[in-house]
């Protein structure tokens, strides 16, 4: 994980497949504030694809980086408004 940014809150989706990480990210990253960082941990490999998508389409939301460690998927995403 990168040290230029730190975590605001952890999101603990292992388990669940898609649309679900997304889902979750989405209702909890609405409960943030501008500037804080989500961090997303899943287990679901299409989470990488989804997670990029939905932020890249997604105003206000900016993905920072997403780490794959064996059968685990980190994410890491900020609230931009």
């Amino acid at each position: 994980m990168s040290d230029e940014f730190d975590i605001t809150e952890t999101l603990d989706v292992k388990g669940a497949s898609c649309p679900m990480p997304v889902v979750k990210a989405k209702s909890a990253i609405d409960d943030l504030d501008e500037d804080d960082v989500l961090e997303v941990v899943a287990t679901d490999s299409g989470s990488m694809s989804d997670i990029d998508g939905w932020a890249t389409g997604t105003d206000g939301v900016e993905l920072l980086e997403q780490v794959e460690d064996g059968d685990v998927y980190k994410h890491y995403v900020q609230k931009t408004a």
